[in-house]
């Protein structure tokens, strides 16, 4: 069984923001074409995109062809709106809530959904949390690398992470409002630099400030194999050694990156290895980034290069990692089933 847990989803009839509320940084999804359409910010193009967005049964169509059997959806990080007021940025996460939650519905075998909350009120993102876990059935949370420029281990943020554990939901953490965003725009290097780097300092977040040895049950993955946090995980430590004044854990950030979760986009066997090395093959969850042009094509095709891993080890990462990690039931996840 693959499970793809990195893929993005988008409701075909976003309901125009910007009309009903004002503002420009609402997105906007302009229909191009009967399978194509912009998205919209501040009236310029943010991305292009094709009806792989939006359409079941064209991401379905293209499971079938690469070998994958269940898509994890999430939200595209441009809709978070954490910059809204709070009853706006609730309404936009009820819609695409509602919408991933209707899309998993229809195809239970196939799909497997992540909600998004208003994280901007620590309130009402417990709130909404509530709604997709209990009420729609999702399967986790997706978060943003940070809110309106406070990094995630801010404390007006502990009771969320507080009830997240303790109702034991999976957070899926991806980059948005990247780091050196003024430096960034030439070259694409928002999605080639800029986001590993914010993957990089969320990721280093978790593992100093103490979170994850204040919540140890906490299920944090996140997006693009971490960015350069594997890399930088020996220069964390070493500060961490060298600053004892700073220190708010009992071990160094090491101890806690092994408790924490990444995807599989690297891109690069010997990037995977080296994950695999530093965190262990049982954190590691299969993710492509569909349906974007950046994305691994056919997802996982760096663990089939990975010669050195056994079969076991790929079916943890094709699917079996993944199916605990989200609570995913009735996979058949012999080592001999993944090679098919």
């Amino acid at each position: 069984m693959r499970i793809d847990v990195h893929t993005h989803i988008i409701p075909e009839s976003l309901p125009d923001f910007v009309q009903k509320y004002g503002g420009e940084r609402w997105p906007i999804l302009n229909r191009t074409c009967t399978c194509g359409a912009t998205i919209m910010v501040a009236g310029k193009p943010f991305r292009e995109v094709t009806d792989q967005v939006w359409s079941p049964e064209k991401r379905i169509e293209d499971m079938d062809r690469e070998g994958v059997d269940m898509q994890i959806l999430s939200p595209i990080p441009v809709t978070f709106s954490y910059w809204a007021s709070i009853a706006e940025a609730e309404e936009m996460a009820h819609i695409q809530n509602n919408f991933i939650a209707e899309t998993v519905a229809h195809n239970k075998t196939r799909f497997a959904g992540l909600g998004t909350v208003p994280m901007q009120d620590t309130e009402a993102a417990i709130r909404e949390m509530d709604r997709c876990i209990h009420e729609l059935g999702l399967n986790g949370i997706e978060l943003g690398s940070n809110i309106n420029g406070k990094n995630l281990d801010d404390p007006s943020f502990i009771e969320f992470f507080r009830m997240a554990e303790q109702w034991n939901v999976p957070l899926f953490i991806h980059p948005w409002e990247t780091m050196g965003k003024d430096r960034t725009p030439r070259h694409n290097l928002m999605y080639t630099v800029g986001m590993p780097s914010e993957t990089a300092l969320v990721a280093a977040t978790f593992a100093w400030s103490g979170l994850m040895e204040k919540f140890p049950n906490l299920k944090v993955c996140f997006a693009h194999g971490g960015g350069s946090f594997p890399y930088l995980l020996p220069r964390l430590d070493q500060g961490w050694n060298v600053w004892p004044q700073l220190r708010l854990t009992t071990h160094p950030p090491s101890y806690y990156a092994k408790k924490m979760y990444y995807d599989s986009l690297v891109f690069d066997p010997l990037n995977l290895k080296f994950m695999i090395d530093r965190f262990g093959h049982e954190q590691i969850l299969m993710g492509s980034d569909y349906p974007f042009l950046l994305r691994e094509v056919p997802p996982g095709h760096i663990i089939e290069q990975s010669l050195s891993l056994t079969a076991e080890q790929q079916a943890c990462l094709w699917g079996g990692n993944a199916a605990k990690f989200f609570r995913i039931g009735g996979y058949i996840l012999d080592p001999i089933q993944q090679n098919k």
